[in-house]
């Protein structure tokens, strides 16, 4: 290709809401343009790049024996509502309706589409497992679009899904992605973290994201230095601590019947401390969480009897619930954690009418005791015993408190927030903290979307049975932001060679008499060796060209300059340093540098 027929078009300075390294370069190349808020279109240069992302993930895919096919971006509305997501997925999901006042869906996600593609033609247990997949179009309409592509309205998803006559099926299925995962990413030159993760609105058991160390990463990681264990914060558990008492020692029950003490201006845990002259970890926190799309049973809940329900499909919820969370007082809720355990689109804290009226004392006067309201204790609070909590009206707390006694919980479970400094469970390290980008998430779905739209086969006893699936996504586009994140520097963009618009740019200083003669021909022997390369036959300043190119951030540069001839000069954007070679020899000391990039990438 020469720059004569394609677009060119750099900016010297990035858009004003370009903020982060990816986005500036990727606008500043001319690789984007913005159509509106969250809307970006690749202009050719770019769309090269992404193709290519493509290209490694269809390959690898392909290569895992995933079968590739093109379903519709818009949606009947009607597989959502049997799927019970139609009012779960919330305001991201675009429902349009057509002529004929029939809901769709521009589809944010794919798990209802595919699964009723399949259940059109699924029937004996002789055509599973198998896995299918799509590179195509989605739409979530994000309240705060930012950082370019990293996180748009519009975007390009592989997602692929397995269907699985059982669990060692599934198990299979879903460790072939993940290797499929760790070399599409390598022969992208992304390093990942594969960490445990919460399976979200998609529902599932097992879940494993793959993460790019960033620091303007949407995620936050806990590692452990001594062992593998790596997990998204919404995920991550701790060895369990225990409770102490003021003289530091385990806690012990008491006897002594619960005690109300007058607490005026004392609101916060910093203010219970000095009050009370106590520890932290004898506090038993107690919050009010508005919980949204709760998916499980709450008939014998405290305080829910006339709570209303909605049943999509085969699915039933509780669009609005309300929930005490207990938690010991130096540890914090994670809401992301609570709503997974509660089945739920999503859980916050109550506004400060409701806590009122549900426990009959603001938050920081909320207790456990008599509250009508289901508890939900965090397993921080088990082995808690002669607690300080709230009184349940305000300016009051009460002491002496003990769990089991004085309140039952309706459930337990882990709903702390982990931080650096708590311990690994698996092996007792120090854990520590990153900031990451998702770039791919694989889920095992199990039937959540085959039982809620019935789909069955016919197993070796000719006897209706539902499969169990899986779910693998990857993002295309914030793949391709992640790459520029991890390979940049102060004058552009360092394309790994694989994912290169062009592997090879030809920059003559002047494109004229032997500098074009040169130019010309080792154009077209490295087009005849098969390599992607770009001649630049503008009419420009050599250092306009040089700032270019290094801004698109092409791998190899080859300079044919008047005084350097016989001789061209070569140079890696990833290197300071050129050397001048002989033109003849310039073609193969070329291909050999960009085939062996690619095969170390590769292989």
């Amino acid at each position: 290709m020469k720059t004569s027929k394609f677009i060119i078009s750099t900016l010297r300075d990035a858009p004003n809401d370009a903020v982060i390294a990816s986005h500036q370069l990727m606008m500043r190349s001319g690789m984007l343009r913005k159509l509106g808020n969250g809307l970006y279109a690749y202009m050719p240069l770019g769309y090269r790049s992404y193709m290519n992302v493509q290209k490694i993930i269809r390959q690898e895919l392909d290569a895992a024996g995933c079968l590739e096919m093109k379903p519709t971006v818009i949606q009947p509305g009607e597989l959502w509502k049997e799927s019970g997501r139609w009012d779960k997925m919330g305001d991201e999901m675009l429902k349009p309706q057509n002529r004929q006042g029939q809901d769709m869906v521009v589809s944010p996600t794919a798990e209802e589409a595919f699964t009723a593609l399949v259940r059109e033609g699924l029937s004996s247990y002789k055509q599973l497992p198998f896995t299918l997949y799509q590179i195509n179009t989605k739409y979530r309409d994000e309240i705060r679009p930012r950082y370019g592509v990293m996180r748009g309205r519009e975007f390009t998803m592989m997602d692929a899904y397995s269907f699985d006559k059982d669990q060692a099926d599934l198990d299979a299925s879903y460790d072939n992605a993940a290797a499929a995962y760790r070399r599409i990413f390598k022969r992208m030159g992304l390093k990942t973290i594969s960490v445990k993760a919460d399976t979200g609105a998609m529902g599932g058991s097992g879940s494993e994201e793959f993460m790019v160390e960033s620091e303007v990463g949407d995620d936050t990681l806990i590692l452990c230095p001594n062992c593998d264990y790596a997990a998204n914060v919404e995920k991550a558990s701790c060895a369990p601590e225990v409770p102490l008492n003021n003289e530091g020692k385990p806690q012990v029950k008491t006897d002594l019947a619960i005690e109300e003490v007058a607490t005026p201006n004392v609101f916060s845990i910093e203010d219970m401390e000095k009050f009370f002259n106590a520890k932290p970890t004898t506090f038993l926190k107690a919050l009010i969480y508005k919980v949204y799309n709760c998916g499980i049973d709450l008939s014998n809940a405290k305080g829910c009897k006339d709570l209303q329900t909605v049943t999509e499909g085969k699915q039933t919820y509780y669009p609005e619930s309300y929930f005490c969370v207990l938690i010991r007082g130096d540890l914090d809720v994670n809401e992301a954690k609570l709503a997974a355990v509660l089945k739920a689109s999503g859980a916050e804290l109550a506004n400060a009418e409701d806590v009122l009226r549900l426990s009959g004392a603001p938050h920081g006067f909320v207790g456990p005791v008599g509250i009508n309201l289901p508890i939900i204790c965090d397993d921080s609070t088990k082995d808690m015993h002669d607690c300080i909590a709230g009184a349940g009206k305000e300016g009051f707390h009460i002491k002496h408190v003990e769990p089991g006694r004085d309140f039952t919980p309706f459930m337990t479970c882990d709903v702390r927030t982990v931080v650096p400094g708590n311990k690994c469970p698996d092996c007792g390290g120090t854990f520590y903290m990153k900031k990451g980008n998702e770039l791919g998430h694989i889920f095992k779905l199990g039937d959540k979307y085959t039982k809620s739209m019935n789909v069955t086969y016919l197993d070796q006893n000719a006897k209706p049975v539902t499969p169990i699936m899986g779910c693998y996504g990857i993002g295309v586009d914030r793949t391709l932001a992640s790459i520029i994140e991890a390979n940049h520097d102060d004058d552009g963009i360092i394309w790994p060679m694989t994912v290169a618009p062009f592997q090879v740019v030809i920059v003559p200083v002047k494109y004229d008499g032997q500098m074009k003669e040169v130019s010309d021909k080792l154009y077209n022997e490295l087009n005849a060796s098969g390599i992607e390369v770009l001649l630049d036959d503008r009419n420009e300043r050599p250092g306009v060209k040089f700032k270019d190119m290094d801004l698109i951030g092409i791998p190899v540069r080859i300079v044919v300059g008047e005084k350097n001839l016989p001789n061209v000069e070569v140079k890696l954007r990833k290197e300071k340093e050129s050397k001048l070679i002989p033109a003849e020899e310039a073609c193969t000391t070329v291909c050999e540098i960009v085939r062996k990039e690619l095969v170390a990438l590769n292989s």
